[in-house]
């Protein structure tokens, strides 16, 4: 299956060079871009992607809050696409703020080439981009600047099984469901089965929000080592 992305940056040479790149996969299809956030919803919604990728800082609507439009659309607009954050920083408030928000995670523009189309195929699955260590160390730096965990996460965590608390562990600490599988010792079928159980109580919508879910509810602490 083909999967349908738009570029939405202000930049029209960044656009022109991820478009490039993308389209020359056979199972990528560029169908739109746009040069600010207000525009990058309105292709959006009339396009229909599977893939957003969206810069983080441009004129008009910045990527935050695009991102959070497209994540949370109002009444009567029913497709809401994967997000996937652009930034020059690897240390970006609005980052944080994103996955918050639903994003699936982000990537640095000066990636290599490799990772920008691993990283559409990786979204586009349903999967959240948290595997490079730079994503960890800043849902850590900003969960470290609050200390005390958030009253409400922490009380979800009761709604959850030893097991499912165990996984969602696993998936704050960045192992893939292999990884998990493999530490847990269950068929790699049971993680995927007990991690849908996971996002469904806790209402959240990837690997991306439980990460900050369990950093905010405190089951893992910023700094610690898997």
């Amino acid at each position: 299956m083909t999967i349908r992305v738009i570029i939405v940056d202000d930049q029209a040479m960044v656009r022109a060079g991820f478009a490039a790149l993308l389209s020359a996969q056979a199972d990528i299809d560029v169908v739109g871009e746009a040069p600010d956030g207000r525009e990058g919803i309105r292709v959006s919604r009339t396009v229909h992607p599977d893939v957003v990728l969206m810069d983080v800082r441009m004129p008009e609507l910045d990527g935050l809050s695009a991102a959070r439009e497209l994540l949370d659309p109002p009444p009567g607009v029913t497709h809401r696409p994967k997000v996937l954050m652009l930034t020059t920083f690897d240390i970006d408030d609005y980052v944080y703020e994103a996955l918050r928000a639903g994003a699936s995670g982000f990537l640095l523009k000066d990636a290599p080439p490799a990772d920008l189309i691993a990283a559409v195929r990786v979204v586009a699955s349903g999967e959240a981009l948290l595997a490079p260590s730079v994503t960890r160390r800043l849902i850590s730096d900003f969960v470290r600047q609050r200390p005390t965990p958030r009253k409400d996460p922490a009380l979800r965590l009761n709604g959850l099984t030893p097991r499912e608390t165990e996984v969602l562990e696993l998936i704050a600490r960045g192992l893939s469901n292999q990884e998990i599988a493999a530490h847990l010792v269950l068929a790699e079928q049971t993680v995927k089965t007990h991690i849908g159980r996971v996002l469904g109580k806790l209402d959240l919508r990837d690997r991306a929000q439980a990460v900050v879910f369990a950093y905010e509810a405190g089951l893992v602490r910023p700094g610690e080592q898997g």
